[in-house]
């Protein structure tokens, strides 16, 4: 008799690019960028920061009810969107705007959203920071954890049959694997269809308070794609080139080859899990602080960018100022101000876009709530329309 060990010996490598100064390591193939294109994930990387900071005070204001932020976690929302075409599909958790950001969702766009008002996709139904583009291919965030991720093999193994050149990717964290069995689901449905899609874990370190050292007992993420016959890799997330070459490469396999593939990203959340928690109940604040200096994914890049001659300080001081004014000054304040005077979606909005015909226990329901509303009119606003 010969039982497998229960864990691998040696830990599986990470793919790394750049160093912690932001230099090559010697040996590391990569896909090239062109400097055209490695500024503008540069610029995506900052504007993102910036975005994420103004929405977040925003909320501690009262203006609006959630939000949570990337921070830390900038170079796998853009790098990662970069290495895509507009034609494949996202499917994301919660922790990916920036992906929306690169594709063209405007400042408006986002904050139609977080006020719920008459111009949100969503009509006003989902939480904040739960956005969706038709337009860009990106799937509507649905707060339960690893619900898409089934989904997210469907629509890929409808790219394929149609033959499409497109593949599917699907953003998760780490808590996702361990929680929810739609994740195992998901890699047995894709690997047995043989579906084009990336399944792309964010490895954070934290599921809200659990740290990963009390999630698994395997080495990662990464070793559950082997187990169900999926091709994987670990990769350095807060490396900018690593995760743009990780993911590039993915697509072209997964298209190319018909195969699904899963990526494991390391990398750190430096904020909290979202404006209603408090990390440092549970982590110590000299850790972020480690990580929002030392490992800041933004800065390493912006070295490598710097040593190869495409920027400078001038331009860097140039950029934080010019995105940071026109955000807070002119779009991002407008837009807070706009989505705030903007109408909300009428009550009838809320039994709407599920049957062609509503049945007759939503127009019950529909009249109950109505009915409600006019006993008890101190209770709601006077302007809510019906």
């Amino acid at each position: 008799m010969n039982f497998l060990p229960e864990s691998q010996r040696e830990r599986i490598n990470c793919y790394r690019i750049l160093d912690d100064d932001g230099g090559t390591i010697y040996s590391s193939r990569f896909q090239e960028v062109s400097k055209e294109l490695a500024l503008k994930m540069y610029s995506n990387m900052v504007t993102l920061q910036i975005m994420d900071t103004i929405f977040y005070e925003a909320q501690r204001q009262g203006r609006i009810s959630f939000y949570l932020t990337s921070n830390g976690e900038e170079a796998i929302n853009i790098a990662s969107a970069a290495a895509l075409s507009a034609q494949d599909i996202v499917l994301p958790q919660y922790r990916e705007p920036g992906v929306l950001l690169w594709r063209g969702f405007t400042l408006q766009e986002f904050a139609n959203q977080l006020f719920g008002n008459k111009l949100d996709y969503g009509k006003g139904r989902q939480m904040p920071i739960h956005y969706g583009s038709n337009r860009l291919n990106y799937f509507t965030v649905s707060s339960p954890i690893a619900t898409q991720l089934p989904q997210a093999v469907g629509a890929a193994y409808s790219l394929k049959m149609d033959k499409k050149k497109a593949c599917a990717i699907t953003y998760f964290g780490d808590g996702a694997e361990k929680r929810q069995g739609d994740f195992h689901a998901a890699l047995n449905f894709a690997a047995v269809t043989e579906a084009p899609v990336i399944f792309f874990c964010r490895n954070n370190g934290w599921a809200i308070s659990t740290p990963t050292a009390e999630q698994f007992r395997s080495d990662g993420v990464v070793t559950r794609g082997q187990a169900y016959g999926i091709r994987s890799i670990r990769v350095d997330g807060n490396d900018t080139l690593a995760v743009y070459s990780a993911v590039h490469t993915a697509r072209e396999m997964a298209i190319t080859e018909g195969r699904p593939i899963l990526i494991e990203a390391m990398t750190y959340r430096v904020g909290h899990h979202s404006t209603s928690d408090d990390s440092t109940k549970y982590r110590p604040a000299d850790e972020m602080e480690h990580w929002r200096t030392a490992r800041d994914p933004v800065s390493r890049y912006r070295k490598w960018v710097q040593g190869n001659g495409w920027w400078c300080d001038t331009q860097e001081s140039e950029l934080r100022n010019n995105v940071r004014q026109e955000l807070i000054s002119v779009q991002l304040l407008q837009a807070i101000q706009v989505a705030e005077r903007m109408p909300k979606h009428g009550l009838a909005e809320l039994f709407t876009d599920v049957y062609d015909q509503m049945p007759s226990n939503l127009r019950e329901q529909e009249r109950s709530l109505l009915d409600t509303i006019k006993k008890h009119p101190a209770e709601y606003p006077a302007d809510v329309p019906a």
